[in-house]
């Protein structure tokens, strides 16, 4: 499973780490991630609120689970993006 984590702080450092702990996952992803989720997976140039960018980084990794760790891109509306897009509906948001 490809997973695309968002966030940069402690919080999703600590998801990083415990995410990477599963054998289900085969590629952890970051973004923007910070010094410490580089340990655990692939910190990524994204904003975390950058949905078009998002979708195109989505499809090109093949990603399976899109998890939000801060609020901030729930609040914007990423779950409706994700699953309002007949191109990204089949990935799980899961936050």
């Amino acid at each position: 499973m490809n997973i695309l984590l968002l966030g940069s702080g402690g919080r999703e450092c600590t998801l990083a780490w415990k995410l990477a702990q599963s054998p289900k996952c085969t590629q952890l992803f970051i973004a923007p991630g910070n010094a410490g989720t580089a340990q655990y997976g692939t910190n990524v140039a994204l904003g975390i609120n950058d949905f078009e960018a998002m979708k195109t980084f989505c499809l090109e990794n093949k990603i399976d689970i899109l998890f939000p760790g801060s609020e901030d891109p729930l609040v914007n509306g990423v779950w409706d993006f994700f699953k309002n897009d007949a191109a990204l509906k089949h990935i799980i948001v899961a936050g």
